[in-house]
């Protein structure tokens, strides 16, 4: 029941094992868990959101172990505690929500430095902490386009 349990949290509750994109499919989970969240008023509590990624970084060691993989694909708690990192203090406005899930998706995929020499760190610690770069990446270049845009004159964005 434990490993179970362990396995289905891990996976998103089962969205990891999507044939095609787990990790895509993990990120729309953590955009539907940030949506959520987003919705009461609670956007950013920076001590309950470290207890969520030290949970995530724990769970996902747990997974590859019983699992057997050091990173196995079906593993998407990561890309859903990293997604609300890459959404931080942009607000519920549908087209910066969009970049920055999509700059989150490249960055996560492309892992330029230091993200790609995250994963050199094992256990859940590696499989975690690479998303949580490429979070920042693209929360930091989310930031950058809008902030572009407002000087540019579309105060609207």
């Amino acid at each position: 029941m434990y490993k179970r349990l362990i396995k289905f949290i891990a996976t998103g509750y089962g969205v990891g094992y999507v044939p095609f994109a787990p990790g895509l499919a993990g990120s729309l989970v953590g955009l539907f868990f940030w949506w959520l969240v987003a919705r009461t008023g609670q956007f950013w509590q920076p001590w309950l959101y470290g207890f969520h990624v030290i949970v995530a970084i724990v769970i996902a060691d747990e997974a590859a172990r019983i699992i057997g993989k050091p990173d196995p694909p079906s593993v998407v708690i990561d890309e859903i505690v990293a997604v609300p990192l890459a959404l931080a203090g942009l607000g519920i406005v549908w087209w910066k929500v969009a970049l920055a899930f999509v700059l989150f998706r490249l960055f996560d995929v492309w892992k330029p430095a230091p993200v790609r020499q995250a994963q050199m760190f094992s256990g859940g610690l590696g499989i975690v902490l690479d998303d949580l770069l490429a979070a920042l990446y693209a929360c930091g270049a989310t930031h950058a386009v809008v902030w572009a845009a407002e000087r540019i004159g579309h105060r609207s964005f």
